[in-house]
Protein backbone atom coordinates (compact mmCIF):
# COMPACT_ATOMS: atom_id res chain seq x y z
CA UNK A 1 0.00 0.00 0.00
CA UNK A 2 1.67 3.20 -1.21
CA UNK A 3 0.84 6.40 0.67
CA UNK A 4 0.82 9.83 -0.93
CA UNK A 5 2.03 12.29 1.71
CA UNK A 6 1.22 16.01 1.85
CA UNK A 7 1.31 18.59 4.62
CA UNK A 8 0.09 22.04 5.66
CA UNK A 9 1.94 24.15 8.20
CA UNK A 10 -1.30 25.69 9.51
CA UNK A 11 -4.25 24.16 11.33
CA UNK A 12 -7.03 25.10 8.92
CA UNK A 13 -10.47 23.72 9.73
CA UNK A 14 -11.99 24.17 6.29
CA UNK A 15 -8.91 22.69 4.56
CA UNK A 16 -9.06 19.62 6.80
CA UNK A 17 -12.77 19.13 6.14
CA UNK A 18 -12.18 19.51 2.41
CA UNK A 19 -9.34 17.00 2.37
CA UNK A 20 -10.97 14.04 4.11
CA UNK A 21 -14.06 12.67 5.80
CA UNK A 22 -11.78 11.28 8.52
CA UNK A 23 -9.66 13.40 10.86
CA UNK A 24 -7.22 12.47 13.62
CA UNK A 25 -6.85 15.47 15.93
CA UNK A 26 -3.79 15.25 18.20
CA UNK A 27 -3.13 17.80 20.94
CA UNK A 28 0.47 17.80 22.14
CA UNK A 29 0.92 18.70 25.81
CA UNK A 30 -1.07 21.78 26.90
CA UNK A 31 -4.41 22.37 25.22
CA UNK A 32 -4.43 25.64 23.22
CA UNK A 33 -6.76 28.56 23.90
CA UNK A 34 -8.31 28.28 20.45
CA UNK A 35 -9.17 24.63 19.93
CA UNK A 36 -10.16 23.45 16.45
CA UNK A 37 -13.85 22.60 16.21
CA UNK A 38 -14.34 24.03 19.70
CA UNK A 39 -18.15 24.26 19.58
CA UNK A 40 -18.66 20.68 18.39
CA UNK A 41 -16.15 19.44 20.93
CA UNK A 42 -17.90 21.28 23.77
CA UNK A 43 -21.28 19.83 22.80
CA UNK A 44 -19.90 16.28 22.70
CA UNK A 45 -18.17 16.68 26.07
CA UNK A 46 -21.32 18.02 27.66
CA UNK A 47 -23.46 15.22 26.24
CA UNK A 48 -21.04 12.50 27.39
CA UNK A 49 -20.47 14.16 30.79
CA UNK A 50 -16.75 14.44 30.19
CA UNK A 51 -14.28 17.29 30.37
CA UNK A 52 -11.66 18.34 27.87
CA UNK A 53 -8.96 17.00 30.17
CA UNK A 54 -10.38 13.48 29.75
CA UNK A 55 -8.99 13.12 26.23
CA UNK A 56 -5.55 12.68 27.81
CA UNK A 57 -6.76 9.28 29.03
CA UNK A 58 -9.24 8.20 26.37
CA UNK A 59 -9.77 9.44 22.79
CA UNK A 60 -13.02 11.21 21.94
CA UNK A 61 -14.88 10.79 18.65
CA UNK A 62 -16.73 13.72 17.06
CA UNK A 63 -19.19 14.14 14.21
CA UNK A 64 -18.24 17.30 12.36
CA UNK A 65 -19.81 19.19 9.46
CA UNK A 66 -20.76 17.26 6.32
CA UNK A 67 -20.48 13.93 8.12
CA UNK A 68 -16.75 14.18 8.86
CA UNK A 69 -15.68 11.77 11.59
CA UNK A 70 -12.96 13.04 13.92
CA UNK A 71 -11.06 11.40 16.77
CA UNK A 72 -9.40 13.69 19.31
CA UNK A 73 -6.63 12.70 21.70
CA UNK A 74 -4.07 14.46 23.88
CA UNK A 75 -0.48 13.21 23.84
CA UNK A 76 2.06 14.37 26.39
CA UNK A 77 5.77 14.50 25.65
CA UNK A 78 6.40 13.26 29.19
CA UNK A 79 4.70 9.96 28.34
CA UNK A 80 6.75 7.01 27.16
CA UNK A 81 6.75 6.26 23.44
CA UNK A 82 4.81 3.07 24.18
CA UNK A 83 2.09 5.08 25.96
CA UNK A 84 1.95 7.60 23.12
CA UNK A 85 1.65 4.89 20.48
CA UNK A 86 -1.04 3.08 22.47
CA UNK A 87 -3.20 6.22 22.76
CA UNK A 88 -2.74 7.00 19.07
CA UNK A 89 -3.72 3.44 18.14
CA UNK A 90 -6.88 3.74 20.20
CA UNK A 91 -7.66 7.11 18.64
CA UNK A 92 -7.20 6.07 15.03
CA UNK A 93 -9.09 2.78 15.31
CA UNK A 94 -12.54 4.36 14.96
CA UNK A 95 -11.43 6.13 11.80
CA UNK A 96 -9.75 3.13 10.18
CA UNK A 97 -12.76 0.90 10.93
CA UNK A 98 -14.49 2.79 8.10
CA UNK A 99 -11.61 1.99 5.71
CA UNK A 100 -11.03 5.54 4.45
CA UNK A 101 -9.04 6.31 1.32
CA UNK A 102 -7.90 9.66 2.70
CA UNK A 103 -6.96 10.69 6.23
CA UNK A 104 -6.22 14.10 7.70
CA UNK A 105 -3.94 14.25 10.74
CA UNK A 106 -3.80 17.52 12.68
CA UNK A 107 -0.98 18.03 15.19
CA UNK A 108 -1.68 20.92 17.56
CA UNK A 109 1.23 22.00 19.75
CA UNK A 110 4.51 23.88 19.97
CA UNK A 111 6.81 23.49 16.97
CA UNK A 112 9.64 21.97 18.97
CA UNK A 113 7.37 19.25 20.39
CA UNK A 114 5.30 18.06 17.45
CA UNK A 115 7.62 16.52 14.83
CA UNK A 116 8.15 13.21 16.63
CA UNK A 117 4.48 13.01 17.66
CA UNK A 118 3.51 13.62 14.02
CA UNK A 119 5.77 10.74 12.99
CA UNK A 120 4.22 8.45 15.62
CA UNK A 121 0.69 9.37 14.51
CA UNK A 122 1.55 8.75 10.86
CA UNK A 123 3.15 5.39 11.62
CA UNK A 124 0.21 4.23 13.72
CA UNK A 125 -2.26 5.25 11.02
CA UNK A 126 -0.44 3.58 8.14
CA UNK A 127 0.63 0.36 9.90
CA UNK A 128 -2.96 -0.31 11.00
CA UNK A 129 -4.37 0.40 7.54
CA UNK A 130 -2.42 -2.48 5.95
CA UNK A 131 -4.20 -5.51 4.54
CA UNK A 132 -3.27 -8.83 6.17
CA UNK A 133 -4.02 -12.38 4.93
CA UNK A 134 -7.74 -13.15 5.19
CA UNK A 135 -9.06 -16.15 3.26
CA UNK A 136 -12.79 -15.46 3.47
CA UNK A 137 -14.95 -15.47 0.34
CA UNK A 138 -15.84 -11.84 0.95
CA UNK A 139 -13.02 -9.68 2.22
CA UNK A 140 -13.24 -5.94 2.82
CA UNK A 141 -9.86 -4.39 2.12
CA UNK A 142 -8.35 -1.21 3.45
CA UNK A 143 -7.59 1.36 0.78
CA UNK A 144 -5.80 4.25 2.51
CA UNK A 145 -3.87 6.15 -0.16
CA UNK A 146 -3.57 9.80 0.88
CA UNK A 147 -2.53 11.38 4.17
CA UNK A 148 -2.22 15.10 4.82
CA UNK A 149 -0.55 16.18 8.06
CA UNK A 150 -1.66 19.61 9.26
CA UNK A 151 0.32 21.76 11.71
CA UNK A 152 3.82 20.71 10.57
CA UNK A 153 6.36 22.48 8.37
CA UNK A 154 7.79 19.35 6.76
CA UNK A 155 7.68 15.56 6.78
CA UNK A 156 11.30 14.37 6.98
CA UNK A 157 10.36 10.90 8.18
CA UNK A 158 7.95 9.60 5.51
CA UNK A 159 10.47 7.24 3.84
CA UNK A 160 11.40 5.80 7.22
CA UNK A 161 7.75 5.30 8.22
CA UNK A 162 6.91 3.67 4.87
CA UNK A 163 9.87 1.29 5.22
CA UNK A 164 9.12 0.22 8.79
CA UNK A 165 5.45 -0.27 7.92
CA UNK A 166 6.46 -2.45 4.95
CA UNK A 167 8.73 -4.55 7.17
CA UNK A 168 6.16 -4.89 9.93
CA UNK A 169 3.42 -5.83 7.45
CA UNK A 170 5.59 -8.46 5.78
CA UNK A 171 6.39 -9.94 9.20
CA UNK A 172 2.71 -10.16 10.12
CA UNK A 173 1.67 -11.52 6.72
CA UNK A 174 4.27 -14.30 6.81
CA UNK A 175 3.36 -15.19 10.40
CA UNK A 176 -0.37 -15.35 9.67
CA UNK A 177 -0.08 -17.58 6.59
CA UNK A 178 -1.77 -20.97 7.25
CA UNK A 179 0.60 -23.94 7.62
CA UNK A 180 -0.68 -25.83 4.58
CA UNK A 181 0.21 -22.76 2.51
CA UNK A 182 3.63 -22.28 4.12
CA UNK A 183 5.43 -25.58 4.35
CA UNK A 184 9.22 -25.29 4.34
CA UNK A 185 9.22 -25.85 0.58
CA UNK A 186 6.55 -23.20 -0.05
CA UNK A 187 8.24 -20.80 2.36
CA UNK A 188 11.54 -21.21 0.54
CA UNK A 189 9.84 -20.54 -2.79
CA UNK A 190 8.22 -17.42 -1.39
CA UNK A 191 11.55 -16.17 -0.03
CA UNK A 192 13.28 -16.87 -3.33
CA UNK A 193 10.67 -14.81 -5.18
CA UNK A 194 11.01 -12.02 -2.64
CA UNK A 195 14.81 -12.08 -2.98
CA UNK A 196 14.52 -11.82 -6.75
CA UNK A 197 12.15 -8.87 -6.51
CA UNK A 198 14.31 -7.07 -3.92
CA UNK A 199 17.67 -7.90 -5.57
CA UNK A 200 18.93 -9.85 -2.58
CA UNK A 201 21.31 -12.75 -2.98
CA UNK A 202 19.59 -16.05 -2.18
CA UNK A 203 21.55 -19.09 -0.93
CA UNK A 204 20.21 -22.24 0.68
CA UNK A 205 21.51 -25.37 2.33
CA UNK A 206 18.96 -28.15 1.89
CA UNK A 207 18.97 -31.36 3.92
CA UNK A 208 21.44 -33.04 1.58
CA UNK A 209 23.92 -30.18 1.83
CA UNK A 210 23.44 -29.92 5.60
CA UNK A 211 24.15 -33.64 5.98
CA UNK A 212 27.32 -33.23 3.93
CA UNK A 213 28.66 -30.49 6.23
CA UNK A 214 27.57 -32.23 9.44
CA UNK A 215 24.72 -30.00 10.63
CA UNK A 216 23.32 -32.71 12.91
CA UNK A 217 21.46 -30.44 15.32
CA UNK A 218 19.31 -28.95 12.56
CA UNK A 219 18.79 -32.31 10.86
CA UNK A 220 17.69 -33.96 14.12
CA UNK A 221 14.57 -31.82 13.97
CA UNK A 222 14.12 -31.95 10.20
CA UNK A 223 14.39 -35.76 9.93
CA UNK A 224 10.90 -36.32 11.32
CA UNK A 225 9.20 -34.63 8.36
CA UNK A 226 8.23 -35.96 4.96
CA UNK A 227 9.10 -34.61 2.50
CA UNK A 228 12.59 -33.62 3.55
CA UNK A 229 12.09 -29.99 2.55
CA UNK A 230 13.80 -28.21 5.47
CA UNK A 231 16.70 -25.87 4.75
CA UNK A 232 18.83 -23.05 6.08
CA UNK A 233 18.34 -20.01 3.84
CA UNK A 234 20.54 -16.93 3.62
CA UNK A 235 19.29 -13.66 2.14
CA UNK A 236 22.04 -11.08 1.59
CA UNK A 237 21.77 -7.31 1.11
CA UNK A 238 24.83 -5.27 0.23
CA UNK A 239 25.42 -1.52 0.17
CA UNK A 240 28.46 -0.02 -1.56
CA UNK A 241 29.13 2.38 1.31
CA UNK A 242 28.66 -0.13 4.12
CA UNK A 243 31.36 -0.38 6.78
CA UNK A 244 29.52 -2.84 9.06
CA UNK A 245 27.90 -6.23 8.56
CA UNK A 246 25.01 -7.42 10.70
CA UNK A 247 23.72 -11.00 10.73
CA UNK A 248 20.02 -11.54 11.44
CA UNK A 249 19.12 -15.12 12.41
CA UNK A 250 15.51 -16.30 12.59
CA UNK A 251 13.79 -19.45 13.86
CA UNK A 252 11.52 -20.66 11.06
CA UNK A 253 9.59 -23.65 12.40
CA UNK A 254 6.62 -23.72 10.01
CA UNK A 255 4.67 -26.02 12.33
CA UNK A 256 5.59 -27.40 15.72
CA UNK A 257 3.79 -30.51 16.96
CA UNK A 258 6.33 -30.94 19.75
CA UNK A 259 7.60 -34.14 18.14
CA UNK A 260 7.56 -37.26 20.31
CA UNK A 261 6.88 -35.01 23.31
CA UNK A 262 3.61 -34.14 21.59
CA UNK A 263 1.82 -30.93 22.47
CA UNK A 264 -1.82 -31.06 23.55
CA UNK A 265 -4.42 -29.53 21.22
CA UNK A 266 -4.52 -26.35 23.30
CA UNK A 267 -0.80 -25.75 22.97
CA UNK A 268 -0.54 -26.93 19.36
CA UNK A 269 -3.10 -24.32 18.26
CA UNK A 270 -1.28 -21.50 16.51
CA UNK A 271 1.99 -23.40 16.10
CA UNK A 272 2.19 -22.40 12.43
CA UNK A 273 3.33 -19.09 13.91
CA UNK A 274 6.44 -20.68 15.40
CA UNK A 275 8.28 -19.29 12.38
CA UNK A 276 7.71 -15.71 13.56
CA UNK A 277 11.39 -15.21 14.39
CA UNK A 278 12.30 -15.79 10.74
CA UNK A 279 9.48 -13.46 9.69
CA UNK A 280 10.89 -10.70 11.91
CA UNK A 281 14.35 -11.15 10.38
CA UNK A 282 12.89 -10.90 6.86
CA UNK A 283 10.78 -7.89 7.85
CA UNK A 284 13.84 -6.10 9.20
CA UNK A 285 15.71 -6.88 5.98
CA UNK A 286 12.78 -5.51 3.96
CA UNK A 287 12.79 -2.25 5.93
CA UNK A 288 16.56 -1.84 5.62
CA UNK A 289 16.46 -2.54 1.89
CA UNK A 290 13.59 -0.11 1.31
CA UNK A 291 15.65 2.70 2.87
CA UNK A 292 18.91 1.55 1.24
CA UNK A 293 20.68 1.90 4.58
CA UNK A 294 24.49 1.80 4.40
CA UNK A 295 25.00 -1.56 6.11
CA UNK A 296 25.53 -5.11 4.88
CA UNK A 297 22.92 -7.61 6.06
CA UNK A 298 22.96 -11.40 6.01
CA UNK A 299 19.59 -12.83 6.99
CA UNK A 300 19.88 -16.50 8.08
CA UNK A 301 16.63 -18.47 8.34
CA UNK A 302 16.31 -21.92 9.96
CA UNK A 303 13.30 -23.33 8.09
CA UNK A 304 11.86 -26.70 9.15
CA UNK A 305 8.92 -28.43 10.81
CA UNK A 306 8.89 -30.40 14.05
CA UNK A 307 6.83 -33.49 13.32
CA UNK A 308 6.29 -36.88 14.93
CA UNK A 309 7.04 -40.03 12.95
CA UNK A 310 9.23 -43.12 12.77
CA UNK A 311 12.29 -41.07 11.84
CA UNK A 312 11.71 -38.22 14.30
CA UNK A 313 14.38 -37.54 16.88
CA UNK A 314 13.63 -38.65 20.42
CA UNK A 315 14.66 -38.27 24.03
CA UNK A 316 18.15 -39.56 24.89
CA UNK A 317 19.36 -39.40 21.27
CA UNK A 318 22.84 -37.92 20.96
CA UNK A 319 23.50 -35.85 17.83
CA UNK A 320 26.55 -33.97 16.60
CA UNK A 321 26.17 -30.31 15.71
CA UNK A 322 27.94 -28.46 12.91
CA UNK A 323 30.61 -27.16 15.30
CA UNK A 324 31.42 -30.72 16.44
CA UNK A 325 29.66 -30.56 19.82
CA UNK A 326 27.58 -33.57 20.82
CA UNK A 327 24.09 -32.82 22.19
CA UNK A 328 22.01 -35.07 24.42
CA UNK A 329 18.31 -34.71 23.52
CA UNK A 330 16.16 -34.14 26.58
CA UNK A 331 12.86 -32.81 25.17
CA UNK A 332 11.81 -32.89 21.52
CA UNK A 333 9.69 -29.76 21.94
CA UNK A 334 12.88 -27.75 22.49
CA UNK A 335 13.48 -27.90 18.74
CA UNK A 336 14.02 -24.18 18.23
CA UNK A 337 17.40 -24.12 19.92
CA UNK A 338 18.43 -27.14 17.84
CA UNK A 339 17.79 -25.57 14.44
CA UNK A 340 19.23 -22.27 15.61
CA UNK A 341 22.43 -23.90 16.89
CA UNK A 342 23.74 -24.89 13.47
CA UNK A 343 22.36 -21.73 11.87
CA UNK A 344 24.24 -19.55 14.37
CA UNK A 345 27.42 -21.50 13.64
CA UNK A 346 27.06 -20.92 9.89
CA UNK A 347 26.29 -17.23 10.42
CA UNK A 348 29.20 -16.69 12.80
CA UNK A 349 31.70 -18.22 10.37
CA UNK A 350 31.16 -15.18 8.13
CA UNK A 351 32.45 -13.01 11.02
CA UNK A 352 29.76 -10.30 11.10
CA UNK A 353 30.22 -7.29 13.38
CA UNK A 354 27.02 -8.09 15.27
CA UNK A 355 24.56 -10.98 15.32
CA UNK A 356 20.92 -10.74 16.35
CA UNK A 357 18.64 -13.76 16.52
CA UNK A 358 14.86 -13.79 16.81
CA UNK A 359 12.82 -16.73 18.04
CA UNK A 360 9.56 -17.68 19.71
CA UNK A 361 11.78 -19.83 21.84
CA UNK A 362 10.68 -20.41 25.44
CA UNK A 363 7.48 -20.50 27.43
CA UNK A 364 9.45 -19.37 30.46
CA UNK A 365 10.08 -15.96 28.86
CA UNK A 366 6.34 -15.47 28.53
CA UNK A 367 5.92 -16.66 32.12
CA UNK A 368 8.47 -14.05 33.18
CA UNK A 369 7.12 -11.12 31.14
CA UNK A 370 3.68 -12.00 29.82
CA UNK A 371 2.97 -10.90 26.25
CA UNK A 372 3.49 -7.13 26.63
CA UNK A 373 7.29 -7.17 26.36
CA UNK A 374 9.94 -9.45 24.91
CA UNK A 375 13.14 -10.57 26.60
CA UNK A 376 16.71 -10.32 25.39
CA UNK A 377 19.96 -11.96 26.40
CA UNK A 378 23.23 -10.58 25.02
CA UNK A 379 26.85 -11.59 25.45
CA UNK A 380 27.90 -7.93 25.80
CA UNK A 381 26.49 -5.59 28.45
CA UNK A 382 26.82 -2.70 26.00
CA UNK A 383 24.61 -4.46 23.44
CA UNK A 384 22.08 -5.31 26.14
CA UNK A 385 21.87 -1.65 27.08
CA UNK A 386 21.61 -0.52 23.45
CA UNK A 387 18.68 -2.85 22.79
CA UNK A 388 16.83 -1.74 25.92
CA UNK A 389 17.28 1.91 24.91
CA UNK A 390 16.08 1.10 21.40
CA UNK A 391 13.04 -0.62 22.88
CA UNK A 392 12.14 2.48 24.86
CA UNK A 393 12.62 4.76 21.84
CA UNK A 394 10.66 2.54 19.44
CA UNK A 395 7.84 1.59 21.78
CA UNK A 396 8.72 -2.11 21.38
CA UNK A 397 9.93 -2.74 24.91
CA UNK A 398 12.47 -5.37 25.87
CA UNK A 399 13.85 -6.56 29.19
CA UNK A 400 17.47 -7.71 29.46
CA UNK A 401 18.20 -10.97 31.28
CA UNK A 402 21.67 -12.04 32.42
CA UNK A 403 24.00 -14.15 30.31
CA UNK A 404 25.48 -15.74 33.41
CA UNK A 405 28.01 -18.55 33.05
CA UNK A 406 26.97 -20.43 36.19
CA UNK A 407 23.71 -21.44 34.47
CA UNK A 408 25.82 -23.76 32.29
CA UNK A 409 25.80 -26.39 35.02
CA UNK A 410 22.13 -27.05 34.18
CA UNK A 411 23.30 -28.29 30.78
CA UNK A 412 25.95 -30.74 32.01
CA UNK A 413 25.52 -34.16 30.40
CA UNK A 414 27.05 -37.46 31.46
CA UNK A 415 27.13 -38.78 27.92
CA UNK A 416 27.49 -35.79 25.58
CA UNK A 417 29.22 -32.40 25.48
CA UNK A 418 26.00 -30.62 26.41
CA UNK A 419 22.34 -31.23 27.17
CA UNK A 420 19.76 -29.70 24.89
CA UNK A 421 17.74 -28.39 27.88
CA UNK A 422 16.45 -29.52 31.27
CA UNK A 423 13.14 -31.19 32.13
CA UNK A 424 12.25 -28.25 34.34
CA UNK A 425 11.11 -24.87 33.02
CA UNK A 426 12.85 -22.76 35.64
CA UNK A 427 14.92 -20.03 33.94
CA UNK A 428 14.74 -21.87 30.62
CA UNK A 429 14.92 -18.51 28.79
CA UNK A 430 18.41 -17.99 30.26
CA UNK A 431 19.45 -21.63 29.90
CA UNK A 432 18.36 -21.62 26.24
CA UNK A 433 20.48 -18.52 25.59
CA UNK A 434 23.48 -20.16 27.26
CA UNK A 435 22.93 -23.21 25.00
CA UNK A 436 22.77 -21.07 21.85
CA UNK A 437 25.90 -19.17 22.78
CA UNK A 438 27.94 -22.39 22.66
CA UNK A 439 27.45 -22.57 18.89
CA UNK A 440 28.75 -19.13 17.98
CA UNK A 441 32.28 -19.38 16.64
CA UNK A 442 34.63 -16.50 17.32
CA UNK A 443 34.35 -13.47 19.58
CA UNK A 444 31.23 -11.96 18.01
CA UNK A 445 28.82 -9.57 19.70
CA UNK A 446 25.42 -11.29 19.82
CA UNK A 447 21.93 -10.64 21.14
CA UNK A 448 19.15 -13.21 21.41
CA UNK A 449 15.56 -11.87 21.23
CA UNK A 450 12.97 -14.23 22.74
CA UNK A 451 9.69 -13.00 21.20
CA UNK A 452 7.27 -13.45 24.08
CA UNK A 453 5.25 -10.46 22.83
CA UNK A 454 4.92 -11.36 19.15
CA UNK A 455 1.19 -11.83 19.75
CA UNK A 456 -0.96 -9.91 22.21
CA UNK A 457 -4.74 -9.81 22.36
CA UNK A 458 -6.23 -6.49 21.16
CA UNK A 459 -2.86 -5.29 19.85
CA UNK A 460 0.27 -3.89 21.42
CA UNK A 461 1.74 -0.40 21.27
CA UNK A 462 1.34 0.98 17.75
CA UNK A 463 -0.19 -2.14 16.19
CA UNK A 464 -3.82 -3.17 16.62
CA UNK A 465 -3.63 -6.74 15.27
CA UNK A 466 -3.00 -9.62 17.67
CA UNK A 467 0.06 -10.72 15.69
CA UNK A 468 1.88 -7.40 15.87
CA UNK A 469 5.21 -7.63 14.03
CA UNK A 470 7.18 -6.92 17.20
CA UNK A 471 10.90 -6.60 16.56
CA UNK A 472 11.01 -4.68 13.29
CA UNK A 473 10.74 -1.16 14.75
CA UNK A 474 12.97 -2.22 17.67
CA UNK A 475 15.75 -3.40 15.36
CA UNK A 476 15.54 -0.41 13.02
CA UNK A 477 15.86 1.90 16.02
CA UNK A 478 18.86 -0.06 17.31
CA UNK A 479 20.44 -0.09 13.86
CA UNK A 480 20.05 3.67 13.52
CA UNK A 481 21.93 4.14 16.79
CA UNK A 482 24.50 1.47 15.86
CA UNK A 483 25.35 3.09 12.53
CA UNK A 484 25.69 6.49 14.21
CA UNK A 485 28.40 5.17 16.53
CA UNK A 486 31.51 5.41 14.36
CA UNK A 487 33.78 4.23 17.15
CA UNK A 488 31.61 1.29 18.20
CA UNK A 489 33.55 -1.93 18.70
CA UNK A 490 32.00 -5.39 18.80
Amino acid sequence: MTINWTHHSEINESAMLDFSQHLLLVFVDALPENIPFQQTLDHKLKRSQRSLQDIAEKPLTLELANGVLASAVQIKTTQSVFEQLTLLRQAVKTLLDERPQRLAIAIVGKDEDISQIARHAAYVAVVNAQNLPVLKRETKCNALKDICVFGVKNLPWTAEVDAIVAGNTLTRALTLTPPNQQTPQLYRQRLHALATAQHWQYTEWDCEKLAAIGAGAFLAVAQGSAPQDAAIVRLSYRHPQAEKTVALVGKGICFDTGGHNLKSAKYMQGMHQDMNGSAVAVGVLQAISAQQLPVNIDCWLAIAQNHIGPNAYKQNDVVTALNGMTIEIVHTDAEGRMVLADTLTLASRDKPDVMLDYATLTGSMQTALGSRMSGIVANRNELNQQMVVAGIASGERVVAFPYAEDYDSELDSEIADIKQCTMESDADHIIAARFLGKFIEGDISWCHVDLSSYTHKDGLGAVASEVNGFGVALTLQWLQDFLAQNNWHA
